[in-house]
């Protein structure tokens, strides 16, 4: 069984003092729930003190974004190399970085093979626009992504790589897909990607997050499909009452 997944992105919210702040109160919130693995992704400069802060719990943290070098002039790049030790996943390929900072197929791809020679585990984002979920393209646009940002990968290294389906027209838009369209993107799309690629045990095992305006009243329509392997979610994780309600959905419908 797939150990569900859920990890918050908290964006450009919360300075220093707030994360720090924010996850001593969340650790006690989620600490019942041992059988969901649960991260929490930070702005660069809270990365430091929220690793502190959760050092002794089973919280895990996460970075919003990486560069593929380890140096160099780079102004404003954050690399591997310096966040190893500090985190665990890295966020990349997100549909906002892809927008805002003109991110590339094959960059993301270069991040996930930095991130996994460093021992890193990304957290790849993949998803379709508005425009393409209408014109029916979201199948050989997602799929598409997965196979680029996959490029090159062995099977071993797919042992520590999470994949996120977040359609963009349902981030911070407060519309989500359903659970049923977003399992059969997830399973039928994403999950079949990998099994082309790598075959049936890597694609048994890897797991793949829904990510869109989740929220508690949406949770358990998501984590009842049977392809979808937790949340990555925005707006709710930041919220100690709310992000405790996505886990405790999650450790009921997954956890086994």
């Amino acid at each position: 069984m797939r150990t569900p997944i859920i990890a918050g992105n908290w964006k450009m919210f919360k300075t220093v003092e707030e994360s720090v702040a924010f996850v001593k109160e969340l650790a006690p919130a989620l600490a019942p729930y041992t059988n969901v693995e649960r991260v929490v992704a930070p702005v660069f400069l809270a990365v430091p003190g929220v690793a502190a802060a959760l050092a002794g719990t089973d919280i895990k943290v996460a970075a919003q974004n990486t560069h593929w070098e380890d140096t160099g002039a780079y102004t404003s790049q954050v690399s591997p190399a310096m966040l190893k030790g500090l985190v665990e996943y890295v966020i990349i390929g997100h549909s906002e970085c892809r927008e805002y900072l003109h991110e590339t197929d094959e960059m993301v791809n270069k991040k996930a093979k930095a991130l996994l020679a460093h021992g890193l585990k990304p957290i790849i984002a993949v998803g379709e626009s508005l425009e393409q979920n209408e014109a029916g393209e979201t199948a050989s646009f997602v799929g598409g992504q997965v196979r680029a940002a996959l490029d090159g990968l062995s099977a071993e290294d797919m042992a520590n790589v999470v994949i996120a389906y977040e359609p963009i027209w349902a981030i911070g838009t407060g519309r989500s897909a359903s659970g049923e369209i977003a399992n059969q993107i997830i399973g039928g799309t994403i999950r079949t990607t990998v099994r082309e690629l790598y075959g049936d045990a890597v694609a048994d095992a890897v797991r793949i997050q829904y990510g869109g305006s989740v929220k508690p009243g949406n949770m358990a329509e998501y984590m009842s499909q049977p392809d979808i392997d937790g949340g990555l979610v925005g707006g709710a994780s930041l919220n100690v009452a709310d992000f405790a309600e996505l886990v405790r959905i999650a450790a009921e419908e997954k956890g086994g």
